[in-house]
């Protein structure tokens, strides 16, 4: 039976294996569903090193070591507060690359500036940081699911 992601994840895992890196996640939006998605494959443990769902501000900055100043000043739907979360993916689980997501999955939360499907993905290795912003259609769970594959993606294509 196939699982949502499965053939991305089968490449990551791969590509992680390749270089003999490991990663873990800091979820926001996606609430622990990249991670349960990466576990639903059998054998990821020799990469896949754990998820951090730091939801609120204070697990942001408990959890991952995000600055409360980032937080104030740019709110966590931003592109340091995803850079900040991935680093500290990094740290705090010993993994060599990381995923962080923050966003804004809906239906309620938006502004004008920050609308419902904004969501800032960063994606960090030994040689590279990267985040992107995208802005999703759909309910909350078609956000959450967008954000899932986007951000698998956009670690393969930086592992290239």
């Amino acid at each position: 039976m196939s699982f949502p992601n499965e053939t991305a994840i089968l490449q990551l895992t791969a590509s992680l294996r390749d270089r003999r890196y490991t990663v873990g996640f800091g979820e926001s939006c996606t609430g622990g569903l990249l991670s349960a998605r990466m576990a639903a494959l059998a054998g990821v443990s020799d990469v896949f090193m754990g998820s951090v769902v730091s939801y609120s501000y204070a697990a942001k900055v408990d959890l991952l070591g995000v600055k409360w100043e980032t937080l104030n000043e740019q709110g966590a739907v931003s592109e340091q507060v995803a850079l900040e979360m991935a680093r500290g993916v990094c740290e705090k689980l010993k993994a060599n690359c990381a995923i962080a997501v923050t966003g804004i999955a809906g239906p309620s939360g938006g502004t004008p500036e920050k609308p419902v499907g904004t969501v800032w993905i960063a994606v960090k290795g030994p040689r590279f940081e990267v985040a992107e912003k995208f802005v999703f259609s759909g309910d909350r769970l078609e956000i959450q699911s967008q954000s899932t594959t986007s951000a698998l993606a956009l670690l393969q294509k930086n592992l290239v």
